[in-house]
């Protein structure tokens, strides 16, 4: 039980670096869109998961996960966007 939140606490932890700087700077251009999507899809999954077997290290670590990398995902998303728009004026 320890090592699973020890595993939990280790890769939640891992995106408060690339939240903060992302948050900051709103520089994503390194970033995959499509990957930040499917990504925080597994770990919404994830954190459902961790709900129906009440597994507290899971829900845990997917929710804090989660709220980490969406908005990361967002930024991303609209980066891309305004990117596109850019390069396609109607």
């Amino acid at each position: 039980m320890t090592i699973g939140y020890i595993a939990a606490l280790l890769t939640t932890i891992s995106f408060i670096p690339q939240a903060i700087m992302t948050i900051r700077t709103h520089d994503t251009e390194g970033i995959s869109v499509s990957m930040y999507v499917i990504f925080v899809t597994g770990v919404f999954f994830w954190f459902v998961y961790g709900v129906i077997q009440r597994d507290f290290a899971i829900i845990a670590a997917n929710f804090l996960t989660f709220v980490l990398a969406l908005p990361i995902l967002v930024i991303a998303a609209r980066n891309e966007l305004k990117r596109r728009r850019s390069e396609n004026p109607s």
